[in-house]
């Protein structure tokens, strides 16, 4: 039987494309919606991945003490306030630890004098923090640790002194005695090193005391290592001072690299030879409250940090590394350590 077959008509071509590119179109739309879906899964992966590292759970972000600046009106209500009731007296701030910590706490190392390597060359690096250069230093002192909450806690007690925001009702977190303190001020700092006897120890004096003479990145050398330092969130809150001895520098000092971010006197100020962009240097003009309880010098005067910190990346824990803030600046990684002149 012969089927006879039907002649295709404009219309039916007309309707045939229609068809196709409706088939295409819808094609492609699934596509774009598979892709999408795919993405959002992984932002989603990504951003639980993120918040796994986080110092803190972002629920709890209305009552952390966050990064630097973020509670600057409450540091600068605060600073100057004194000490509240509630806090210790000098006994109980004298008891909250046995002789022997406060001994091991107090030790100072001798830096000896001579010249030292500062900065680096190294072009992936920050422009501040170039170029290397030769330093020579005369003999000095400088704290072994960090202070700590234990030690900062004496210096409240017998100065009336505000404590630091992160204090609970005025008291220092449990199981944090022998963390380095934390939510200090250049200016608070440069106050505890005075009651003490001491000083700011300057950046160069830091970075010496951390890197010794011979160049190096980390002060453990010159290949990074996670196992002797606390940064990156990988522990995601400070650390004891004393709990990672194989980082120490060439010269015994510890804890130079990561848990805490340092002040040191300087200004933060071009290198010799630097071809950095000089306003890097200088701050940027900010709400004249920011400043409160500033010297009007030291309110346009960036201070220099050194060290790296818990939060930091590894690069940021480099012993040429340089941060800065202004002195007023506190946060929950910010600490110091103190220095002297040679008796």
């Amino acid at each position: 039987m012969k089927i006879q077959q039907r002649k295709i008509t404009a219309a039916d071509r007309r309707k045939r494309r229609r068809v196709l590119v409706a088939t295409v179109i819808t094609c492609i739309t699934l596509s774009m919606v598979g892709g999408s879906l795919h993405v959002m899964t992984l932002g989603a992966k990504r951003m639980d991945e993120m918040r796994a590292k986080a110092g803190y759970d972002p629920a709890d972000m209305e009552s952390h003490i966050r990064a630097a600046g973020e509670e600057l009106h409450l540091q600068a209500e605060n600073e100057y306030l004194g000490a509240k009731k509630g806090s210790y007296t000098p006994e109980q701030a004298q008891a909250l630890l046995p002789d022997r910590e406060w001994k091991k706490l107090a030790q100072m190392v001798t830096i000896p004098a001579g010249a030292f390597l500062m900065g680096t060359d190294d072009p992936r690096s920050n422009r501040g923090n170039r170029p290397q250069h030769k330093v020579v230093l005369r003999s000095y002192m400088i704290d072994k640790y960090p202070v700590t909450q234990a030690q900062y806690a004496r210096f409240v007690a017998a100065n009336h002194y505000r404590p630091p925001l992160n204090w609970a009702n005025q008291r220092i977190p449990r199981g944090l005695l022998e963390h380095p303190v934390t939510m200090v001020s250049w200016n608070n700092a440069r106050d505890y090193c005075a009651w003490a006897g001491k000083r700011l120890p300057t950046e160069a004096e830091w970075e010496k005391a951390a890197r010794g003479t011979d160049g190096r990145r980390w002060p453990w050398g010159n290949g990074f290592r996670t196992d002797v330092l606390n940064t990156y969130y990988s522990v995601r809150h400070t650390t004891p001072v004393d709990q990672y001895p194989e980082g120490a520098s060439p010269y015994g000092v510890m804890d130079m690299a990561g848990n805490v971010s340092e002040w040191t006197a300087s200004i933060y100020a071009p290198y010799p030879g630097s071809d950095a962009d000089p306003a890097e240097f200088k701050p940027q003009e900010l709400d004249p409250n920011y400043h409160t309880g500033s010297d009007a010098k030291e309110r346009n005067e960036y201070r220099v940090r050194r060290g790296g910190s818990w939060k930091s990346d590894p690069f940021a824990t480099s012993t040429y590394h340089r941060n800065y803030s202004l002195p007023n600046y506190a946060s929950d990684f910010f600490g110091f350590r103190c220095a002297k002149e040679m008796p």
